[in-house]
């Protein structure tokens, strides 16, 4: 079978590429895709590397066109992850968190996730907005809304 993408590795890039696994400090599957380069630059054909290296066949064939178009590096890193882009940016999570440390809205004890979403609807941040995303925002501060501290760990208030 002719190889479509044919690796050929300098000595340095091989040696590279036997430390990286050697070393074994990278993640996993860039180690994958530096055996993949390993055994294509040794001649075995897509099925007999997918085979060697325990990875799909199609990932052997990314990686060796990845290598002939981008280099050595562009065939080890990866690439940016196909996915939806957040809906809030970094301030309008800011006034989420900030209004979740706020009073809570005439005829509620406090504010609730689904309070919270429908309040980033209402401030035109977003069209709609889950819980769950209001969740996972708050999640990333140390606030928690059944605190009066909100925002500050009761460690770290000063005592006098």
């Amino acid at each position: 079978m002719q190889i479509k993408w044919r690796v050929d590795l300098t000595v340095e890039e091989r040696e590279h590429l036997l430390g990286l696994i050697s070393k074994g400090k990278r993640g996993a599957r860039t180690l994958a895709r530096a055996r993949v380069l390993l055994k294509a630059d040794e001649g075995m054909t897509d099925e007999e590397v997918a085979a060697a290296v325990n990875v799909g066949y199609a990932t052997v064939g990314r990686v060796r066109r990845r290598f002939v178009e981008e280099g050595l590096e562009g065939a080890l890193n990866e690439g940016p992850w196909p996915g939806a882009k957040p809906k809030l940016d970094e301030r309008q999570c800011a006034h989420v968190i900030a209004v979740a440390c706020s009073e809570a809205p005439e005829g509620h004890d406090h504010w609730t996730l689904r309070l919270l979403a429908d309040k980033v609807v209402e401030l035109g941040f977003a069209e709609s907005y889950s819980h769950e995303a209001v969740r996972q925002t708050l999640k990333k501060t140390t606030s928690s809304r059944g605190n009066g501290k909100c925002g500050a760990s009761p460690r770290s208030v000063p005592t006098t």
